[in-house]
């Protein structure tokens, strides 16, 4: 048996209990693809990190993996957040930058004050036609259904109103038969705080029914809502029952995300063998 370092994270939040919980876990060697994956069930988390330090390395400084509880995924916003935070915090409390070396090439997180900031690539939204029966699993019918340029990545719903984003009831077993499309409802804001559009996430496909704070959603909502509005530079407010905050800058192939991070628990992992 050995042991490993743990830290829970909550990112894009500045409050304990709020935003989206990760795992960040920093290995001394990559462990086997199946103790990385039990790991990650064990925590029950939507996302548990695992960081290895990439020394010599003259394009990244850490190699950083995503594990939902049932499978691997290729882009993560806010266990990328919280990851910074603890390489910011813990691992190498000097480095004003971080760049992790990932499934979706290298990613560069900015260390701020109050918040950090995320350079993550654009997955911007294409049409297709709507779904069969989408509508009814989701528990209201969207005006309009986008997907992600990653063809097997994420659905965007177009809803009119943020209330009626925050008034539905997915059915997760339903959602499921439209693998493997995680979805993405989205709204304009209602006018309150400044707050240019919302969002709720749904991943049951992932092992994961309702998202608190889903960073990379906004790779496709972002480019979205930045054309419908006419602006880059926009505030997102993903209205979980947790809820997260996202401040957003958009270009044509990248996109800066920013938000706070806040560490609520530390310990130690005992792995067998």
């Amino acid at each position: 048996m050995f042991q490993l370092p743990i830290f829970q994270i909550d990112a894009f939040t500045d409050r304990a209990f709020g935003g989206n919980p990760a795992a960040i876990c920093p290995v001394p060697i990559m462990l086997s693809d199946s103790t990385l994956q039990a790991i990650a069930a064990e925590n029950n988390l939507s996302e548990t990190a695992f960081i290895l330090d990439l020394p010599g390395d003259d394009e990244a400084d850490y190699l950083l993996r995503w594990f939902t509880p049932a499978l691997e995924v290729d882009l993560c916003g806010h266990a990328t957040l919280a990851a910074a935070q603890v390489v910011f915090t813990h691992l190498n409390p000097d480095m004003k930058s971080v760049r992790f070396s990932t499934r979706s090439g290298v990613l560069t997180v900015e260390r701020g004050e109050e918040r950090h900031t995320l350079d993550f690539p654009t997955l911007k939204p294409l049409p297709m036609d709507m779904p069969q029966g989408l509508g009814a699993a989701m528990g209201a019918e969207p005006t309009a259904v986008l997907k992600s340029e990653h063809a097997d990545r994420d659905l965007l719903l177009i809803y009119s109103s943020a209330e009626a984003v925050r008034s539905l009831t997915p059915n997760t077993e339903a959602l499921k038969a439209f693998a493997p499309y995680g979805f993405i409802a989205t709204a304009p804001g209602d006018g309150a705080d400044g707050i240019d559009f919302v969002s709720r996430c749904f991943f049951p496909n992932h092992g994961i029914a309702e998202d608190p704070v889903t960073g990379s959603a906004h790779c496709v909502s972002g480019p979205y809502w930045a054309e419908k509005l006419g602006k880059t530079d926009l505030y997102a407010q993903q209205i979980s029952a947790r809820c997260g905050d996202l401040w957003l800058s958009v270009a044509q192939d990248r996109i800066q995300i920013s938000g706070s991070a806040v560490e609520v628990m530390q310990g130690v992992l005992f792995i067998p063998g």
